[in-house]
């Protein structure tokens, strides 16, 4: 496994990329690392974590960021929450990832079949705070509409990108490091039947 390299922050970002991409073929090709003793890893844990990357991913039960890009445990900085949107306590754990532990990559990992872009687009009375989470996807929901194909998956994926921007452009932390170039932010599509994933064509 390559280690990041600290002297270039454009290098460490694409690493970090390239060490996520490589466990999800590992994932997909069932052919993950063996596991590490969870009793030797709580224990090496215990002087801190050091993560390479955040992933904002989907709530979701079969989307299991850690298994899907095969890492183990203090190796992601993972944020869930259904449709992979961007709120104020998602974004405040996004900034605290970059700004203390210095993680140089944001993945926002959408995925196919997502139920919250499906009850989006439903067009239904929603209870309780689902309307929230409803409008956080609805303008990827209008742009999709004007593309050919899988509504649902067009939704997702323009969600992701949306998303992406929307984290990049977001209040000093973050914005900062995006122009400096110690940060990148990139959308990406998880495949529930495959286990593949696809980066989407923009980063920030």
């Amino acid at each position: 496994m390559k280690k990041l390299n600290h002297k270039s922050a454009m290098a460490t970002s694409e690493i970090a990329l390239e060490r996520l991409m490589e466990g999800n073929k590992r994932f997909v090709e069932s052919k993950m690392n063996p596991s590490e003793r969870m009793d030797e890893c709580r224990l090496r844990l215990l002087g801190g974590q050091n993560p390479f990357a955040v992933i904002l991913g989907c709530s979701d039960s079969r989307v299991p960021p850690e298994l899907i890009f095969d890492q183990g445990p203090g190796e992601l900085f993972v944020v869930r929450v259904a449709g992979n949107i961007a709120g104020r306590m998602v974004m405040g754990s996004i900034e605290y990832a970059v700004e203390h532990l210095r993680i140089p990559l944001i993945l926002v990992l959408g995925h196919t079949d997502c139920g919250a872009v499906t009850a989006t687009a439903a067009g239904n009375p929603l209870p309780g705070e689902l309307p929230v989470l409803a409008a956080a996807i609805q303008p990827a929901l209008d742009e999709a509409r004007a593309l050919q194909g899988d509504l649902i998956e067009n939704t997702a994926k323009i969600n992701a990108k949306l998303v992406s921007e929307k984290i990049s452009r977001t209040g000093p932390i973050i914005s900062s490091a995006v122009r400096s170039g110690t940060l990148k932010v990139m959308p990406a599509f998880y495949r529930l039947d495959t286990g593949e994933v696809d980066l989407l064509e923009n980063s920030c």
